[in-house]
C-alpha cells in the first residue's frame, strides 16, 4: 500500500516539474515573439521619413508618423488593437503598454548615445532613430510560474543612403 501512495506522490511531484519546464518554454516563446515584435516596430518607425525635411535635404524622422507605424507593428505581431488590448486569436492576455517611445532626431549630434536611466537601457545611434520599451506580459498557462512581466527594449536607425 504504501508503495501504491509513494507512486502517486511521485507521479504528483513529476507532473508538477515537467508543467513548469512546459510553462518555462512558453514563457520563453512568449519573450522571443515579444522582442522581434518590439524590434519590427522600432525599424519600421524608424523609416517614417519627415517629407517636408527630407524636401530641404535633412533627414528627420516624423513622430506622428513614426508612432503610427510602431503601432501598427506591434498590433500586427503581438495581436493586440491599438491601445495595445489583445484581441481574441492573441496569444497575450495583458494589454502590452508602450512605456517608452523615443524619436532621435537630426538635432543631435551622431554618434548619439541614447541613455534612458528609468529602465537601465542605452543604445548608440549612427542616424536619426528611434527606442521603443514595451512592457508585455506572459500569460501563464498552467500557473505553476509566478507572473512573468518584462520591458522589452529595441531601438533602430534610419536606414537611408
Amino acid at each position: 500500500m504504501y508503495k501504491l501512495l509513494l507512486i502517486v506522490m511521485m507521479m504528483a511531484v513529476w507532473m508538477a516539474v515537467h508543467l513548469m519546464g512546459v510553462e518555462e518554454e512558453m514563457a520563453m516563446k512568449t519573450l522571443s515573439q515579444s522582442k522581434r515584435a518590439v524590434n519590427r516596430a522600432a525599424h519600421a518607425a524608424a523609416q517614417q521619413l519627415d517629407k517636408t525635411a527630407l524636401g530641404g535635404g535633412e533627414l528627420r524622422i516624423d513622430p506622428e508618423a513614426a508612432l503610427e507605424a510602431a503601432s501598427l507593428y506591434l498590433g500586427a505581431n503581438l495581436l493586440v488593437d491599438a491601445s495595445g488590448i489583445p484581441l481574441e486569436n492573441s496569444f497575450l492576455r495583458e494589454p502590452v503598454e508602450l512605456l517608452v517611445f523615443d524619436v532621435i532626431n537630426g538635432d543631435e549630434s551622431f554618434p548619439y548615445v541614447y541613455r534612458n536611466d528609468d529602465f537601465d537601457f542605452e543604445a548608440v545611434l549612427r542616424k536619426p532613430g528611434v527606442v521603443i520599451i514595451a512592457k508585455v506580459t506572459y500569460p501563464r498557462a498552467f500557473e505553476v510560474l509566478a507572473p512573468i512581466e518584462w520591458e522589452i527594449r529595441g531601438a533602430a536607425e534610419l536606414v537611408a543612403g
